[in-house]
């Protein structure tokens, strides 16, 4: 064969050829893949014929998990278990996938802090699915005990099976380089260039900066040390465990603890529960038992054991904003034993059926389900018709972001003055709807100052007729038999706010009002 015959033959060969003594050559008649002192070369295991094209289930579910947050502003704590139970994983690979998808969306600050020190483009500019998969191995590599070959190795075959082979060598190249260094590392780097406390402790923290400074701002309002933040931003990272409520008369928890929870520490009638699935949990399918965070289940006992402060009638009970209906189940329990009716009123339909679902273990004669927007509560119509009111009021959210991960990510400071707006308007509603002697429990899962005492203040300035009774007080007797102990307190004033670093709950607040003429 002639000298051009080979060359020819090299070209339709992509450039590579073969030497009489079996070496490859490429173009340049350099011997390719040599091995170091003639030895044979160690190939790794990801040549083109061999690499792994299927993804892991528990990660394929974290990752499908991250796309419905991205896609549909859909809440991970919804998403996440029917995934669960469609690709039927066993209990240890569905703590897996729980722990990496909440364990991304909680990280993401951070992650995208690191991503875009080497991505050599902007991350809005990346494709979301290739962003998402990011993070997830980003998660892996740098807050799990997993094996760093097998984070890289597990991430990229997920990635060629979800997104494609091409993306699937970015996200090789560039979780390789976050791979190079801790997490400690990681955020010492970014840090030392952050500008101030709070942009420093939200890159550690792995929150938005406007958070940061809002809640050492609730902290201080609710009388406590501004000290204390670094602790509740922690709080808000660690996964939560799963508290479940026996519905009063309707269930009892004894499975429950025989199925491995444990008796709740806050109050009565409670549990706590780690153990892998808990439709599992005796009565939780029936609905006689309940997941449900302690913090909402101290507010729904405190408004219905609160004593009416003139006495009289306690039959007609409202819920203005019930959906999803975790209170309403707790009230229109409490209500049956009181021989009360419970209206539990929520504007969206799909909510409003979560609501019945909730209810449904209740006798159904003991309540119903309305669809109004709640401010029509305030229209003579309704003038002093109920008893006791729960006005749960729509709100930032900014108390259960342990809970719900990616809601630190939807929400932004300007979001507040309209939600604040709504709370007043709810509150004056329920406050016309509530007769004279009864009272009205305001509750919002924010500690945030606006959200808070100040839309108690202004109430309190726009009706000279009502007067706020000691929620903390209240509030305590639910929770202690004696008083709380120190460090422990609800809040300074006569409203009361739990927080997740002190008490283990989300940081729910409440006001108890009564009206006086």
């Amino acid at each position: 064969m002639s000298g051009q015959e080979r060359r020819g033959n090299s070209r339709e060969n992509h450039g590579r050829s073969e030497s009489f003594d079996g070496q490859r050559r490429n173009e340049q008649g350099r011997t390719r893949n040599r091995g170091q002192g003639g030895s044979p070369r160690r190939y790794s295991q990801a040549t083109p014929g061999q690499r792994k094209r299927s993804a892991d289930p528990a990660r394929l579910v974290a990752f499908k998990t991250l796309r419905e947050v991205s896609t549909a502003d859909a809440y991970a704590n919804l998403v996440l278990p029917k995934l669960i139970r469609e690709y039927r994983l066993v209990r240890r690979d569905a703590g897996f996938a729980t722990e990496l998808a909440y364990g991304a969306l909680r990280g993401q600050g951070l992650y995208d802090a690191i991503l875009t020190t080497l991505v050599d483009r902007p991350l809005a500019e990346l494709d979301p699915a290739i962003l998402d998969a990011l993070r997830i191995g980003a998660h892996q590599l740098l807050a799990m005990r997993v094996p760093k070959h097998a984070a890289l190795d597990e991430t990229v075959s997920l990635a060629r099976a979800q997104i494609g082979a091409g993306p699937s060598g970015l996200i090789n190249a560039v979780l390789r380089r976050v791979s190079e260094r801790s997490a400690e590392d990681w955020v010492q780097q970014l840090t030392a260039a952050a500008d101030g406390e709070s942009a420093k402790l939200a890159i550690e923290h792995s929150h938005p900066e406007w958070i940061v400074r809002a809640l050492r701002g609730a902290l201080i309002a609710h009388g406590r040390d501004g000290s204390e933040l670094v602790d509740l931003l922690a709080a808000d990272n660690a996964a939560p465990v799963v508290n479940l409520v026996a519905l009063p008369g309707l269930g009892d928890l004894t499975g429950a603890l025989e199925a491995g929870a444990e008796a709740g520490e806050l109050l009565e009638n409670s549990a706590t529960y780690k153990h892998g699935d808990v439709a599992r949990v005796p009565g939780v399918r029936e609905g006689t038992v309940r997941v449900q965070d302690a913090g909402s289940q101290v507010m729904a006992r405190a408004l219905a054991n609160v004593q009416l402060p003139t006495g009289g009638d306690d039959r007609y009970w409202l819920d203005l904003c019930a959906g999803p209906g975790g209170k309403a189940a707790l009230l229109g329990a409490i209500a049956v034993q009181r021989d009360a009716r419970l209206t539990a009123n929520e504007p969206t339909a799909h909510r409003a059926r979560l609501v019945e679902n909730s209810l449904d273990a209740v006798p159904h004669d003991y309540w119903m389900v309305t669809e109004e927007d709640g401010r029509v509560y305030g229209s003579e119509d309704y003038a002093g018709d109920y008893d006791r009111i729960m006005v749960d009021a729509p709100c930032s959210g900014l108390g259960a972001l342990r809970r719900r991960p990616e809601s630190r990510w939807r929400k932004a400071p300007r979001d507040i003055p309209e939600l604040t707006s709504i709370q007043g308007e709810m509150l004056d509603a329920a406050f016309n709807a509530v007769r004279v002697g009864g009272v009205v429990g305001f509750v919002t899962c924010s500690p945030h100052q606006a959200e808070t005492r100040l839309v108690v203040e202004d109430f309190l300035k726009r009706h000279t007729d009502a007067q706020l009774l000691d929620t903390g007080a209240e509030v305590s007797k639910v929770m202690y038999s004696s008083a709380p102990a120190a460090g422990h307190e609800l809040g300074s004033g006569t409203t009361a706010q739990l927080w997740p670093h002190v008490h283990g709950t989300d940081a729910m607040f409440m006001a108890l009002l009564t009206k006086t003429a």
